[in-house]
């Protein structure tokens, strides 16, 4: 196998057809995050993504995009926003990961989501939860009834509080004049900030992303705004991105007034019934642990967090963290978890602000707000 690097900007149509293809084995898309039209909404932001092309017999086995290395680190693209990462690639494709960074350039790549052969040491785990509509919302729900009866007869009270209480509960599509996002973000950066977390809204080329993919409503790669009214309020709203059959839930928020009614469940519930109108016959919740996504998950994609490394500063940095975790341990309540958590919300900040003193100021806003997120 050779492995070619290459700026996103310089591939043309054929490599970016075959990238799609691949995308979809088995005539199947595996998910909107590993197409080229999520690589290069990115790219429109940062202008710093790049593309590995894995080729066999002269012939591409896979494509694979990331951001060029900083510091020695490089991370797959639109990380920290991108839920599935990895290569585009032919069923069972594998690739030597010394051979990969060097390619790259890179002395460690950092990885969260990762779909398919991992790297390097695996640090974590998680599965996105996947809804299958491929034979009707009308037998889901009947198979639903069955297997998940009280979640859903609780739904329906609260479907019946809210019209009681609210008025009408309706669900809207589309988002023509912007507001509904707007609004959205509104509360997802209140989310962020009473939580202690970065703002991922106040990070300027994610907010672009994310606003650039909600106000693409139409074609094959799309976003797409779901709005729940209860009366004449607007109680929540979800964006996500609409490829193939899939349709990917990716930033949802609700106004704290309604939570009584569980207004994000009776939005998805909504999305559910419209879905199969859409042409879409599969709803990806995305990973995490969170209760309500074993009530609909018919099954789950298992996605690696880790990374590759090569001898290197960079390489000596992550052990010294690894190092300072494992003593932590030892220590008493919150205390034991405080480098953990650093860590984390270090990765995170990285991932999301290339400069380093971008990185460093928001680092010491995150340690203001230290006391909120070691006791979260």
């Amino acid at each position: 196998m050779r492995l070619f690097d290459t700026p996103l900007s310089a591939l043309g149509v054929r490599d970016l057809d075959l990238w799609r293809d691949l995308a979809r084995p088995l005539g199947r898309l595996t998910s909107p995050y590993l197409l080229p039209e999520f690589a290069q909404m990115v790219d429109d932001q940062r202008h710093d993504v790049r593309v590995i092309i894995a080729e066999e017999n002269s012939a591409p086995v896979g494509y694979f995009a990331y951001h060029a290395p900083q510091g020695g680190i490089a991370r797959p693209v639109g990380a920290p926003l991108s839920d599935y990462q990895g290569f585009a690639a032919r069923p069972g494709f594998k690739v030597d990961e010394t051979a990969l960074l060097k390619v790259m350039g890179a002395d460690v790549l950092v990885y969260d989501n990762w779909m398919g052969a991992s790297l390097g040491k695996t640090r974590a785990q998680t599965r996105s939860s996947v809804i299958d509509l491929s034979e009707g919302f009308d037998a889901w729900m009947a198979h639903k009834e069955e297997s998940q009866r009280k979640h859903f007869k609780k739904l329906r009270q609260r479907h019946r509080k809210a019209e009681r209480e609210f008025g009408p509960v309706r669900v809207v599509f589309g988002d023509p004049l912007g507001d509904r996002f707007d609004k959205l973000r509104t509360w997802k950066s209140r989310q962020y900030q009473e939580t202690g977390l970065l703002d991922l809204f106040d990070v300027s080329w994610i907010d672009g992303v994310i606003r650039n993919c909600a106000a693409r409503s139409f074609g094959p790669f799309r976003g797409l705004v779901a709005s729940l009214y209860l009366g004449d309020e607007l109680a929540a709203v979800e964006m996500g991105m609409v490829a193939g059959d899939i349709y990917h839930s990716w930033i949802p928020a609700y106004d704290p007034r309604f939570s009584a009614v569980s207004p994000g469940l009776l939005l998805l519930q909504g999305l559910l019934e419209a879905a199969p109108g859409m042409g879409v016959t599969r709803i990806d919740l995305g990973g995490g642990d969170l209760p309500y996504k074993a009530a609909y998950a018919d099954y789950e994609v298992t996605l690696n967090g880790g990374r590759a490394m090569t001898p290197s500063l960079a390489m000596a940095g992550l052990l010294a963290w690894d190092s300072a975790e494992a003593a932590a341990r030892l220590l008493p309540g919150p205390l034991s978890k405080a480098p953990l958590k650093l860590r984390r919300r270090w990765a995170q900040t990285a991932a999301a602000e290339p400069v380093l003193s971008r990185r460093v100021r928001r680092m010491g806003e995150a340690f203001l707000k230290a006391p909120q997120r070691l006791t979260a």
